[in-house]
């Protein structure tokens, strides 16, 4: 069975503009129009899209999912360790984004247990104060 565009959207629980953006990136195939104009996608194409939204959930970007694609539809021509390496980078890419955003809270911490607050100017808050360079 085939679906339409907008069978494809609701069984894939998003919406038709996702699915051309999709198409557009070359993370799901455009198939061939059928007589009457209509494009019908094949079912799997429903658990492409799957993969596709589980992969973000997990931070891949779409450029890596386009890669994780690419492996997984032409399993015999490649290695588990390709799959590893790009989850090993995502892993460290994430970790550091952690120890950023750890940064940046820490900083923001001091500087609201440095701002006097409630009955204070806003010349006494030293988060004013630091975000203005002063």
């Amino acid at each position: 069975m085939n679906l339409t565009r907008s069978q494809l959207a609701k069984e894939s629980n998003i919406n038709t503009e996702t699915i051309r953006y999709y198409l557009k990136r070359g993370l799901v195939a455009e198939p061939p129009r059928t007589e009457s104009g209509y494009r019908l996608f094949p079912t799997e194409t429903v658990k492409r899209i799957s993969f596709i939204k589980r992969s973000q959930e997990l931070g891949f970007t779409l450029e890596e999912i386009k890669e994780l694609l690419t492996i997984s539809d032409h399993r015999s021509c490649h290695d588990a360790k390709e799959v590893k390496e790009i989850t090993d980078n995502k892993i460290e890419q994430i970790e550091k984004k952690i120890k950023d955003l750890q940064r940046m809270k820490d900083a923001l911490e001091l500087l609201s247990i440095e701002c006097p607050g409630k009955g204070f100017s806003v010349d006494e808050c030293s988060i004013i104060k630091s975000l203005a360079g002063e």
